[in-house]
Formats: structure tokens, C-alpha cells, sequence
């Protein structure tokens, strides 16, 4: 699966033959051994879709089940952590994420699948995260609204820097990591001022 969808961002899901799959897979190329696993490369295409979508939902429940061990952490480190956490999920995700954009305009089944298996419950996740922290318990914030925000800003930077072969702004992870952190502490500020 992994050869595969590394295939399809490399070349384009049209451009990328069968035969080219099966050399991938260490099968013998034109041979039809693919077709003993998948009767399509649409298959192949979709298994390994569903192949990363299972291992965000497993992750993304692992993530908050360990969120607690890291409780007695300062919120900015913490903060820090999963902005880390999200751009390292986006650099792992990024053969899948080229192919989105590349081809599945034509599976649009599969983005709906993208959409209801990763994003959303990465999205879904960040906002349970923030709204279990201990500083921000109580705090009268919309959560989801707050995690596409913070989220989308993840996503955002490391779209650009991989399209545009450098940091936006030409600022470095770092800064980024360190920013984010800091906006995300002026929730714990909002959450302790009275509204007026």
C-alpha cells in the first residue's frame, strides 16, 4: 500500500500503471498479481486511503489517551508538543495529501471518506484535547470553532511550505512552533477574564 500511494503522488493516479504497482510490490511486473489482492487499481488506490485513515483513528486515540501523562507540563510546552505533533502527522501524511489534491476530484467517495476519517476527527481530537486542559477547564469557548483555527493554521503552514519550497514568511518551524504555542496561551487569558 505504502509503494502504491507513493506511486500516485509521484506520478498521478492515470499515469501510474498497474505493472508499476506490481513492481512496487515486488510482484512480477505485467504479470497480474496485483489482480489476485484488488480487481482495480481503484482498489489499490482505496485500500490505501482506508489503510491511513485506520492508523489516524488509532493514533488520534492514542494522543488522547497519553494527553493526560504530560499534565503536569506548563500549557505552552504542551501547547508546543502538539503543534509539533500536528506538522509531524502532516509530513507523515504527505504522499496521501499530494494525491488529494492531485486526483481524488475524481473519487470524490474517497474525500468524503478523507474527510469523515482524518480531518474531522484530528479536528474533533484538537478541540477535545484543549477543552481538557486544566487551565482552560470552564472556559466558555467554542472548542471546534477554536480547533479549526489553531488546526487549520498547522495545515496552513505546512501546505505552504511544501508548495512553495519554503516557510511562509520565511519563518522557520520553530518560530512557528513557538507563535502557535503563544496564541494558544491567550486562550488561558481569555478563559480568566470576566466576560463584560
Amino acid at each position: 500500500m505504502v509503494e502504491s500511494l507513493r506511486l500516485f503522488a509521484d506520478r498521478g493516479y492515470a499515469a501510474t500503471s498497474v505493472a508499476e504497482i506490481e513492481a512496487a510490490a515486488g510482484l512480477s511486473p505485467g504479470a497480474g498479481g496485483l489482480y489476485r489482492h484488488f480487481r482495480s487499481k481503484e482498489e489499490v488506490l482505496t485500500a490505501a486511503v482506508r489503510e491511513h485513515i485506520e492508523r489516524t483513528r488509532r493514533q488520534v486515540g492514542d494522543a488522547l489517551a497519553h494527553a493526560t501523562a504530560f499534565a503536569d507540563r506548563p500549557l505552552e510546552t504542551r501547547l508546543r508538543m502538539t503543534c509539533q505533533a500536528g506538522l509531524a502527522k502532516m509530513r507523515e501524511e504527505q504522499d496521501l495529501i499530494r494525491v488529494l489534491f492531485r486526483d481524488l476530484d475524481q473519487f470524490p467517495n474517497l474525500v468524503a471518506e478523507m474527510r469523515e476519517g482524518i480531518v474531522n476527527p484530528l479536528y474533533d481530537g484538537i478541540a477535545a484535547w484543549l477543552s481538557a486542559q486544566p487551565e482552560l477547564l470552564g472556559a466558555d469557548e467554542d472548542w471546534p470553532a477554536v480547533a479549526a483555527v489553531l488546526g487549520g493554521a498547522v495545515v496552513n503552514y505546512w501546505l505552504a511550505t511544501e508548495s512553495m519550497y519554503e516557510p511562509p514568511a520565511r519563518v522557520d518551524e520553530q518560530r512557528f512552533v513557538r507563535s502557535w504555542a503563544r496564541l494558544g496561551l491567550g486562550l488561558v487569558t481569555a478563559a480568566r477574564t470576566p466576560a463584560s
